[in-house]
């Protein structure tokens, strides 16, 4: 792996203030060991730097850095689930979807980065200097931990097994030429660093403003061990089975640290509550939220709300799939077809079926939260005014290529705010970026719970799903089928078919239900990738990805003559804008040449990303991934 230098500096902190005392005391390009490592305040100022590196918000600026390996052009938290089936870009897909991505030569822009990890390693090696209490040093080192954690757990992600590196590195260390440690040992060390922060982090209300807590540690816990837990039960060809329960009651014992200290976003003077958590310029007393990224007005900024509002800038122009918005349920809870087979599914009379976005209706509320209905939010926004008489539906622009289009025709308005204020700080928008929230904490809990047993209890159930969708909104007392009961689940032959067929393994209703909870909650949160990975279900992104239905009646609204108000659509023809499928669907990527049919090839080596070939060479202990040679 390459060295980097250490540069520390006062720059954009997410959750503290530059203090301009150090840049006056201490160079700017490096930490001197002869003036650092004395106090809490050297402690501090040190550990800030690592902050927006992993809580990373909606980034910084302009908010067009990408973030590799997956090549995420943007806020991960916005465009994150564009490397997944739950959204398409326009233009050509990435190589990293197609499978025409190729074994890169050097380390830059392949996730095989080692900077940040030398950063937090610096601060563990030298910490104990500080002539301080062992129980100060012991929280301000459970702050590094946190972020060692979460720095191997991406590592573990994208490549496996990776080095476990306890020093920072120099030219000449012997680690630099040390092999790939075996998965088992790195991820227990992880759960050693994920202890330690949760042992010696303050309790929240007790920590100093804007710093890591104890419930922040456990969250991230819970989110890794739910991860590792699950690889290791679905990947069995890791031989790591075995170990699996060790991981699951860890994310469990992590989520029961955590519950009933939040609970679920909900006012009832607002009518879109999910929908609002997402555009708020404030989250300080969000029950709900345990982690953002907070940008505070003057100091730091981004201006990733400027480019989502519009959709129509190269840092990413995209829109959901139709394997999403068929995931929702309808709102007697039951999906979209209750029985038959592909073919000739018996339809639930709540679903309108597909047409001039008929779909969307009767459903999930959280569905119009998630994906724009024309004549509400983006579709009647003009001049920072949100007002369907005055300014008319404009409807989504369709189209595979080029700025503002949605490629799908499905609007997503998830962090789309609709402020015009924030639209026009540009690069200072202040619009926070929420990276732990209890939603995710009730799910995992869900989850872990059910595969560490084969079943989940009505208790649980009632405590995290059903809650879940009672803030969705829900209407329990007209259909009280859309409580789920143990044991009663709704039958579903489309979803439970693409199971079938896609994945190695059996997926029983209860569970089905639970991913099914955690696709539509977490949808356009940057999780669905992640969730595939440690399922083993990569099969899954070979669904063909398809947007609506494309029918004579949408034709003719995209026919070029609605160019003013009351309803507004830019041309787009069949066969030149879009291309349906022979079902009438638009595909995605209908002009890939590594693309049939808008269907994602698929094959298990990519489970993990190539280690780059010049790594490789410099160190011959290095061993390529599998299936990755010559390619």
């Amino acid at each position: 792996m390459k060295i980097k230098y250490l540069f520390i500096a006062c720059g954009l902190v997410s959750l503290a203030a530059c203090n301009d005392d150090f840049m006056e005391k201490y160079p700017l390009d490096r930490v001197t060991d002869e003036n650092f490592w004395k106090s809490e305040s050297d402690m501090k100022l040190y550990l800030n730097t690592l902050y927006p590196k992993y809580i990373k918000g909606h980034g910084s600026g302009w908010s067009d850095s990408r973030t590799y390996p997956l090549n995420v052009c943007g806020s991960p938290l916005m465009y994150g689930d564009v490397f997944s089936d739950n959204a398409v870009k326009s233009g050509s897909e990435d190589d990293r979807l197609s499978g025409n991505y190729k074994v890169p030569t050097g380390a830059s822009n392949s996730g095989w980065d080692w900077g940040d990890l030398r950063a937090v390693n610096y601060f563990l090696a030298r910490y104990g200097r500080a002539d301080l209490p062992e129980e100060t040093k012991n929280k301000w080192a459970a702050e590094a931990y946190f972020f060692k954690a979460w720095e191997y757990y991406k590592k573990v992600l994208y490549f496996g097994d990776v080095p476990w590196i306890v020093t920072d590195l120099n030219t000449d260390s012997e680690e630099l030429y040390a092999a790939r440690t075996p998965r088992a040992e790195v991820m227990d060390s992880v759960l050693w660093c994920l202890d330690r922060a949760v042992t010696f982090l303050p309790e929240k209300g007790r920590e100093e403003t804007g710093r890591l807590n104890k419930d922040h540690a456990n969250a991230l816990k819970s989110r890794i061990c739910l991860f590792e837990g699950t690889y290791r039960k679905y990947h069995t060809e890791l031989g790591l089975e075995g170990s699996a329960e060790k991981f699951l009651q860890a994310c469990v014992t992590a989520c029961e640290a955590l519950l009933g200290k939040y609970k679920l976003y909900e006012d009832k003077n607002v009518p879109e509550p999910y929908w609002s958590m997402f555009a708020a310029i404030d989250l300080s007393a969000n029950p709900e939220v345990i982690l953002y990224r907070k940008y505070v007005e003057g100091e730091n900024g981004h201006a990733a709300q400027r480019y989502y509002d519009q959709n129509n800038s190269n840092r990413q122009a995209m829109g959901a799939t139709r394997g999403l918005v068929d995931e929702y349920l309808c709102i007697d809870g039951s999906p979209i077809y209750t029985g038959g087979s592909e073919g000739n599914y018996i339809k639930n009379p709540n679903f309108l079926g597909y047409g001039k976005w008929t779909e969307l209706e009767n459903r999930d509320p959280r569905l119009t939260q998630t994906v724009c209905r024309p004549g509400e939010h983006v579709t009647v926004y003009q001049g920072g005014v949100v007002d369907k008489a005055e300014n008319g539906i404009t409807y989504p622009q369709i189209g595979y290529s080029g700025s503002g289009t949605t490629v799908t025709g499905y609007r997503i308005i998830k962090h789309w705010m609709g402020d015009r204020v924030e639209q026009d700080r540009t690069t200072n928008g202040i619009q926070p970026g929420i990276e732990f929230r209890y939603a995710e904490i009730l799910l995992n809990y869900a989850e872990a719970k059910y595969v560490l047993d084969g079943t989940l209890s009505q208790a649980d159930v009632d405590l995290t799903i059903n809650a879940l969708r009672k803030r969705a909104g829900f209407d329990f007392e007209a259909y009280p089928g859309a409580w789920l009961t143990v044991g009663n689940e709704p039958a579903d032959p489309r979803l439970d078919g693409i199971y079938r067929e896609k994945l190695a393994y059996e997926v029983p209703p209860l569970l089905r239900e639970i991913r099914r909870e955690r696709r539509v909650e977490l949808a356009m949160e940057n999780h669905r990738y992640e969730d595939l990975m440690r399922w083993k279900a990569g099969n899954l992104l070979t669904v063909p990805l398809r947007g609506m239905l494309f029918d004579a009646e949408l034709q003719k609204l995209y026919d070029g003559s609605h160019s003013a108000k009351p309803e507004i659509a830019t041309k787009a023809i069949a066969g030149k804008d879009v291309f349906p499928d022979a079902d009438g669907f638009i595909m995605a990527y209908p002009r890939s040449a590594h693309i049939t049919n808008g269907i994602l090839p698929w094959e298990d080596y990519r489970y993990y990303f190539p280690v780059p070939k010049e790594e490789l060479l410099m160190n011959p202990q290095l061993v390529q991934n599998k299936g990755w040679e010559g390619k």
